[in-house]
Formats: structure tokens, C-alpha cells, sequence
């Protein structure tokens, strides 16, 4: 099956989301690459001319060679759907088909942090990364950034430092480290977190790329916080992008006539971000200042689930994603039952669906 799914992303004019029509309409990879012309045109966005791309599609020497790699250096891939699979960056209309993941730290864990910032940081940005992860809670914490000079570093080392996490998210293949002078802080990264990366080896870092790598660091974290940055960047990008997948967004104010904290302020401005002000009220904000309530039993108070929900949410709660023929093998109830529970969670907000006919806890 790997195979097909490296193929679906080497295709030609095939991006994140026709890939997501695709696997929704099929099921999985194999499935749409020996489909027909005529079943694969009637597939949202997809077409004619997509179609012809997926029927020529014939490089599989190139997706072994990307398997040899693969397997040599231990990589794990992610298929969408799968239960490895950052379940945060599901909820992004864009979410990458296929990840490529080398490292210890779980993606999937209570909290996780995006924090980006400038390359070209002040001594306060970097006290305030700094203060910020050594004061944020050391169980169930990831933090993520994008391995770049500046902030990013500085949020890197400080949760090695503070026996947090960490993923560094790539704007290229496993087979590289940019910028190079970050190659010994990759192999820190790797010890107790990993890096993260939707590019085969032998990929061009170009410019491109990064926009492609800061939706990943804005999309599997609960809230992305700017540090520092000018009113163009790549932390804008990140900022912007966590804004629209409705994600929090915080952002350190500084001096107006500073104008490293000039996005910083357009953000707050704009009404992006909220004003970080101290870590107190951060963790206030985002309500993790008390010991964590399972979103499913609070709702459970006001909503009384039947006994194939309670089964559903039981088996989704202990395997994070599972597709309906999963659910159905491993649940006593029917078929039947099991789709009208399915539906039923799904207008409660409880569950979501996810592509290749999967369903998460929402």
C-alpha cells in the first residue's frame, strides 16, 4: 500500500486537497491509482486532465527508491487517515497527504505549541521564548517550530532544556538539514522529539517549500505563538495561516517604532492574535490551568449517548482514528446501528469525519 500512497503524491498536478477528494471518493491510494478514467473525472476538482495524470503516472522506480530510503534510516511514513497521523492537521482543509516522521515524541499529544518568531531576533524575544517553555506545563506538552535561525532555534533548545518535546517541521526531505549550521540541534531534536516533513529526499529547499512547511507548524498545534517578526515573513505566513484554520493565535507586543514587532502588532490590530502578556494568561486562555476535563465526558453531562455511541466514542478515545469498517469489526453492534451512531455523533460535534471514510473524536 505504501507504494501507492508515495505515488498519489509524486503525481502530477495532484495537490494536498484533490489527493483528500480523492481518498474520500475510494477509500485509499491503491484505490484511486487502478481506478478509471470516467470514475476518476467524476471526483470533485479532479477532471479530465487530472484523470490523464493519475492513468500516465508510471515512475514506481522512483517510489522504491523513496522505500529504500525509507526503511535504511527507520523513517515512519503517515498516511492521512492513518492513527499516527496528527489529528489537529486533519481539520486543515489542506492537510498534507503523506508525512515523513523520524523521532521518539508522540504528534498527538494534549497540548501542543507552535512558536515561530524572527531570524533576526532581540535579547528580549529570545528571554521571553525562553521564560515562556520553561514555564509551560512538562507533561503532555509538545512544541513545534520550523528548525530556522532565530526563534525557532531558541524554542527548540529551550524545551530540549526543559525536558519538553519538540518537532522540528522540514521545508525538505529526511536526507538534509536547513540551514546546515542546525544539523547538531537536529540530532538533539531527535533524541527526545523528531522532525517532521511531507517532502521525499532529494528535494529542492526552495522558497516554495516553506509556506508548504509553515502550514504544518500552524495546523498541528492548539496555538501558534509570534514572538517576533516583521510585517512580512514566514511567521506572518504561520500566524495567518493558524488564523484561518481557527486556531489561537498570540503574539508579543513591543515598541511601535520596532519594527520586529511591527506584524507582532498588526496581528493583535487585526484582531489575529491575542496579546500575549505572560504565560499565566496564556494558560488561562487556553483553559489549561485546571487538571484536564475529557471534552467528551464534560459533554457527556448535557448529552445521554446510546449504547453503540458509547462503543464508538470508547474505541475512537483508545485508537484516535478508525474507518467505519474498522468500527464495525470491532464493535458487537450492526452495521446499520453503527452509521446512524456515526451520523448522529457527527451533528453532536463529538466526532469528525476524516478522509478514506475514518472518523476522530472532534
Amino acid at each position: 500500500m505504501l507504494q501507492y500512497q508515495i505515488a498519489l503524491t509524486m503525481i502530477k498536478d495532484i495537490g494536498a486537497v484533490h489527493a483528500k477528494n480523492l481518498i474520500d471518493y475510494f477509500g485509499d491510494a491503491k484505490s484511486v491509482l487502478l481506478a478509471q478514467k470516467n470514475e476518476l473525472a467524476q471526483v470533485d476538482g479532479i477532471g479530465e486532465i487530472r484523470a490523464n495524470s493519475i492513468l500516465s503516472f508510471n515512475d514506481f522506480a522512483a517510489v522504491e527508491v523513496e522505500i529504500e530510503f525509507i526503511e535504511k534510516h527507520k523513517i515512519q511514513p503517515i498516511f492521512i487517515g492513518s492513527t499516527a497521523y496528527p489529528v489537529r492537521l486533519l481539520h486543515c482543509y489542506d492537510s498534507p497527504t503523506l508525512l515523513y516522521y523520524k523521532g521518539a515524541a508522540e504528534l498527538n499529544t494534549q497540548r501542543v505549541i507552535s512558536v515561530v518568531g524572527s531570524r533576526k531576533h532581540t535579547e528580549y524575544g529570545k528571554k521571553i521564548t525562553e521564560q515562556l517553555i520553561a514555564a509551560l506545563p512538562n507533561k503532555n506538552t509538545l512544541i513545534v517550530s520550523g528548525l530556522a535561525l532565530g526563534i525557532d532555534a531558541i524554542a527548540h533548545k529551550s524545551a530540549i532544556e526543559n525536558s519538553l518535546p519538540t518537532i522540528g517541521v522540514l521545508a525538505h526531505g529526511l536526507d538534509t538539514i536547513y540551514p546546515p549550521q542546525h544539523r547538531n540541534l537536529a540530532k538533539e531534536i531527535l533524541e527526545t522529539g523528531g522532525l517532521l516533513t511531507e517532502f521525499r529526499k532529494n528535494t529542492i529547499t526552495d522558497k516554495y517549500n516553506f509556506p508548504k512547511r509553515n502550514r504544518i507548524v500552524a495546523g498541528m498545534a492548539d496555538a501558534t505563538i509570534v514572538i517576533e517578526t516583521e510585517v512580512k515573513g514566514g511567521s506572518m505566513i504561520t500566524a495567518n495561516l493558524a488564523a484561518d484554520y481557527h486556531r489561537e493565535v498570540f503574539a508579543l507586543p513591543g515598541k511601535i517604532t520596532d519594527t520586529k514587532s511591527a506584524g507582532c502588532l498588526q496581528l493583535i490590530q487585526q484582531n489575529k492574535a491575542i496579546v500575549f502578556s505572560g504565560i499565566e494568561h496564556f494558560i488561562e486562555t487556553m483553559q489549561w490551568d485546571e487538571a484536564p476535563i475529557n471534552a467528551i465526558k464534560e459533554k457527556s453531562i448535557a448529552i445521554e449517548f446510546t449504547a453503540t455511541e458509547n462503543s464508538i466514542i470508547k474505541l475512537l478515545e483508545m485508537h484516535t482514528t478508525l474507518s467505519i469498517d474498522a468500527l464495525v469489526q470491532q464493535s458487537t453492534h450492526s452495521g446499520s446501528s453503527i452509521s446512524e451512531a456515526l451520523l448522529n455523533l457527527e451533528f453532536q460535534n463529538i466526532i469528525t469525519a476524516l478522509p478514506g471514510k475514518s472518523y476522530a473524536l472532534y
